[in-house]
């Protein structure tokens, strides 16, 4: 009579190794007492989508949080969604935004650590000596149900009302003897193998999610798949191994998740695990028609991380804008400590949302501009050089030609208590400084609604005509002041509004006359320091330009 050791030999004919030999070689980890370890796993099946960003940043945080350790393993099962280079897309992605591995995949090419491989694809043998162990221990058997016969049972349970699945009196392979499974192993017929649930609908599987809180669902009593027709891991099966063996303590991943949880926790009792502690987190929505929904690959370009790295959102911005979504007391942190390193903050994850956040791109404009504006000159002008070299050629040349000029341009009202906050990310930096280059500058003939063409023409001649190039912003304005009065303005604002019928406008309607004339715009920096840096000629060159134009 066949034993479910016979069973498992012919399941398993190459498996040498048993688990204990995976216990030894994956030894706990040697942390301080406490320390958390936690992963983002990623599939690489397309590009990393905000989604699995904010969980990685979770890990990340919650790591840190403990001085503990987060790595990077590549969940590559499902081959007939892998798209080439995905896995280099989301580690450089990662990388780029500010979330550094620990271990595993630290970098495109680059993989350390001693609990490898950090590829699913490459630890079958691993799966396999589990498998076959549960098999030995009739934990575990192979099924032989052709996909029609489970697609006739599943009409059947819909028909009948029932839950549809592989159970109880609809899995029958489940009672085969291990003479009946020999027979048919050895007689080719193709299978896959299940787990054999000792799971009842009517009991409960209760546990403590860190974010949700506590959670009381069914058991599991579905004879899941564990093995594919092609010796192939699910997903449930696999991650309950690698998270054992790389001594992950924290699972942190979506909340459409949570519903899998019975059925992991099973796996993880039935193998013999301590089961890692689970956070679910909501997912990000968007607000469309007056109705919240989940934030979509299809609809949302910014659910892709390459939308911020194309636009050129700084890491930072990312980063600073995620941790408001993240917790409910970071902006208040933030305002309390508006020059902290965000890692400061005290995160902790028990204290994140239920609900779904809202993502508002509006918000993260704002809470970009404040992080740009903090920004030196000198970090300002090589991020903007690096994503115009990769994104915008063109603006990339006319800032290459003279970096010292560039460096000048972002300076501009830099150093001050409260700095200009013109850029939310650095695809605004060719339309910011585009008056500064004779390619891309646009003159105008608008004016302020008080000055007429003739004067403005009179206001252009007359500071042409003394014009001289000044570095003291308090200089220059009074050279401004001089020319107002011959030409009936009023150098003084609060003088001219107690008699505004004695003047033909103010010095704030010169000034504006002379910035639309250099800069084409209504709004600007320091145009004392513009035209500094533009130079007399071309200053002069503008004002005439203008003057003929009107």
């Amino acid at each position: 009579m066949a034993t479910w050791n016979d069973v498992a030999a012919v399941l398993f004919p190459d498996v040498t190794r048993t688990p204990e030999d995976y216990e030894t070689m994956y030894p706990p980890r040697d942390l301080a007492e406490g320390a958390r370890v936690t992963r983002v796993a990623p599939s690489p099946t397309g590009y990393l989508h905000l989604g699995v960003f904010y969980s990685a940043l979770i890990d990340r945080l919650t790591a840190d949080a403990s001085k503990g350790l987060f790595y990077f393993r590549l969940e590559d099962t499902d081959k007939k969604r892998e798209v080439e280079g995905g896995a280099d897309d989301i580690l450089a992605s990662l990388n780029r935004f500010g979330l550094p591995i620990d271990e595993g995949f630290v970098a495109p090419g680059k993989v350390t650590g001693d609990y490898g491989s950090y590829v699913q694809s490459e630890r079958v043998e691993i799966y396999h000596t589990y498998v076959k162990w549960l098999v030995e221990n009739e934990r575990a058997y192979p099924c032989f149900c052709k996909p029609e016969e489970n697609a006739k049972t599943r009409e059947q349970q819909e028909a009948r009302k029932l839950r549809t699945g592989y159970y109880g009196a609809f899995a029958p392979c489940r009672n085969l003897s291990a003479d009946e499974a020999l027979q048919k192993l050895q007689a080719g017929e193709p299978y896959v193998v299940r787990l054999r649930s000792d799971g009842d609908e009517e009991r409960r599987v209760k546990f403590d999610d860190m974010i949700k809180g506590h959670i009381e669902m069914p058991e599991n009593d579905e004879d899941f798949v564990l093995l594919k027709s092609d010796g192939v891991p699910t997903y449930h099966f696999a991650h309950a191994v690698d998270d054992h063996l790389m001594r992950t303590t924290h699972v942190i991943r979506g909340d459409e998740w949570l519903s899998s949880v019975p059925k992991h926790l099973q796996l993880f009792r039935l193998l013999n695990f301590k089961a890692p502690k689970y956070a679910h987190i909501s997912p990000i929505m968007v607000e469309e028609d007056g109705h919240k929904r989940k934030l979509s690959k299809r609809k949302d370009p910014q659910a892709a991380m390459h939308f911020y790295a194309e636009q050129g959102y700084p890491a930072a911005s990312v980063l600073e804008y995620l941790m408001t979504i993240a917790s409910s007391e970071f902006e208040q942190w933030r305002k309390a400590n508006p020059t902290a390193d965000r890692r400061t903050f005290p995160f902790n994850i028990k204290k994140m949302s239920v609900s779904g956040a809202l993502f508002d791109l509006n918000k993260m404009n704002d809470v970009s501009k404040n992080v740009i504006a903090v920004m030196s000159a000198d970090d300002v002008t090589a991020a903007v050089l690096a994503w115009a070299e990769e994104y915008d050629k063109d603006f990339f040349a006319l800032l290459d030609r003279d970096r010292e000029l560039a460096k000048n341009i972002f300076a501009i009202d830099r150093d001050k208590p409260k700095p200009r906050k013109d850029m939310a990310k650095w695809s605004d930096a060719p339309e910011y400084t585009a008056f500064f280059f004779d390619e891309t500058y646009v003159p105008t003939t608008e004016l302020p609604e008080s000055v007429s063409p003739a004067d403005a023409k009179a206001i252009l001649a007359a500071y042409a005509a003394d014009y001289k190039e000044v570095s003291d912003q308090s200089e220059w304005f009074e050279r401004v002041k001089a020319i107002c009065a011959p030409l009936g303005f009023c150098p003084d604002v609060k003088e001219y509004k107690q008699n505004p019928d004695a003047y033909k406008g103010h010095v704030g309607d010169v000034s504006t006359v002379l910035r639309l004339a250099v800069t084409g715009r209504r709004n600007t920096p320091d145009l004392c320091r513009i035209m500094e840096l533009l130079g007399t000629d071309r200053v002069l060159a503008r004002l005439a330009d203008t003057a003929n134009a009107l």
